[in-house]
C-alpha cells in the first residue's frame, strides 16, 4: 500500500487502476499513431485528414513533432504498467492535451480552420483531459509522506 493510502485510509480500487491503464495505453496508441503518420508520411497523413498538405521544407519540423508523439506515445504505454508511480507524465498529458484544445477553440473561432477538421481533435483532447483528470493517483505533500511513513 502506498503513503497516500496510509495517511488516507484509502485503497484504490483496482477496477479504477485497470481503467487507468487502459485508458493509458489508448492514449499512447494515439500518439504512437500520430507520430508514425507525421514521421513517414506527413502529406498522406494531413490530406487525409482533410487538411492542407504543406510544402516539403515543412515535413522536417513536422518529423520533430513525430519523434515526440512517439516518445510520448512508448512512455504512456510502459508507464500504463505502472500507473500510480507516474502521476507526472499524466499531469503533462493533461496539459499538453489543455494546449491542444485552446488551441483548436483558437483557430477555429478565428476563422483559420472550420470546425469539420477541428472538432474531433478538440473531442479527443477533451475526453483525454477528463479521464486523467478523473482516474490519475491522487497526490500527497511531502509532510503528508514523512508524517504517514512515521505512522506506520
Amino acid at each position: 500500500m502506498d503513503v497516500y493510502c496510509v495517511k488516507h485510509d484509502f485503497q484504490p480500487t483496482e477496477t479504477l487502476m485497470k481503467k487507468l491503464m487502459w485508458l493509458l495505453r489508448v492514449i499512447g496508441g494515439i500518439q504512437l499513431v500520430l507520430g508514425l503518420g507525421y514521421l513517414l508520411a506527413p502529406g498522406v497523413f494531413l490530406a487525409a485528414m482533410g487538411h492542407s498538405v504543406p510544402e516539403t521544407d515543412i515535413y522536417y519540423p513536422l518529423a520533430m513533432l513525430a519523434a515526440r508523439f512517439l516518445a510520448y506515445g512508448i512512455v504512456l504505454v510502459y508507464i500504463s504498467r505502472t500507473p500510480r508511480q507516474h502521476r507526472l507524465w499524466m499531469d503533462i498529458m493533461v496539459l499538453i492535451q489543455a494546449l491542444d484544445l485552446g488551441a483548436g477553440i483558437f483557430y477555429t473561432v478565428s476563422g483559420v480552420v472550420p470546425l469539420a477538421l477541428s472538432g474531433f481533435p478538440m473531442f479527443n483532447a477533451l475526453w483525454i483531459m477528463l479521464l486523467l483528470v478523473w482516474w490519475r493517483p491522487k497526490t500527497v505533500s511531502s509532510d503528508a509522506i514523512g508524517n504517514a511513513q512515521t505512522a506506520a
